[in-house]
């Protein structure tokens, strides 16, 4: 499939970066968007609907995680962070509110562009072996992979498009454990120094919102040292 329709919003006031990621994408056939701004981003992200959000947090007139306070009150876009802020609590902020990764500048473009293909590839939630869409029902959980929903109880659960990939990819293998590698690989696409912490950090926010407490854990374990398993009726 061509990527000619794919649009990616680039939020970044430096004009050095923003016109070179812009040239990356359109060198590898996407459509880049530029704001200089988080006002300017905000209007083009409601008037063009892009595919994916690449986005800078030190901007001058809005703090860069107002911008995904905002997406995510507007929908399920993944959002990448391009920014040269390192510090860990930078990181994991950014992805509570519901970033689906983070660069730290400087950065390599052929890393950039397999997170940029990982994001797509998994906002759109096409299983690596087609796999035909249909519900999947575990106790009161349910994933509704047609509509991208998931409720608990009947009642919708709020999840960001990271923590959606992931529940999905358990369900998919449901009781057969996947490694942390495993999970990271499918879905960032890539494998770095902080890729166990975001997948800690997700994981996290998913047992939250799905209510699990120990010793009543009736959806995802937790394999320590190895990996996560969506449980089956060998758990009941």
């Amino acid at each position: 499939m061509k990527n000619s329709k794919q649009k990616i919003l680039i939020i970044e006031d430096e004009a050095n970066i923003s016109n070179l990621v812009s040239t990356v994408l359109e060198t590898n056939g996407y459509k880049p968007l530029i704001a200089k701004n988080c006002g300017q981003g905000k209007m083009m992200f409601s008037s063009h609907i892009p595919d994916l959000v690449i986005l800078d947090l030190g901007l001058p007139d809005e703090d860069g995680l107002n911008f995904i306070d905002y997406a995510r009150a507007n929908g399920n876009t993944p959002i990448i962070v391009l920014s040269a802020r390192s510090d860990e609590h930078d990181k994991v902020e950014a992805l509570d509110k519901g970033a689906c990764d983070y660069v730290t500048k400087p950065f390599g473009s052929a890393e950039f562009l397999a997170r940029v293909r990982a994001q797509l590839r998994t906002s759109n939630n096409i299983p690596a072996d087609n796999t035909p869409l249909e519900k999947f029902v575990l106790h009161d959980l349910q994933i509704d992979f047609d509509k991208h929903t998931v409720t608990l109880n009947g009642e919708p659960v709020n999840l960001t498009v990271t923590e959606y990939n992931i529940v999905v990819l358990l369900s998919k293998y449901q009781g057969k454990v996947l490694t942390y590698t495993n999970i990271i690989k499918e879905i960032w696409g890539y494998q770095d120094g902080s890729s166990i912490k975001k997948l800690q950090v997700n994981m996290a926010n998913i047992r939250k919102k799905l209510k699990i407490v120990p010793g009543n854990n009736k959806y995802i374990l937790n394999e320590l040292g190895v990996g996560y398993r969506m449980c089956d009726e060998s758990d009941m």
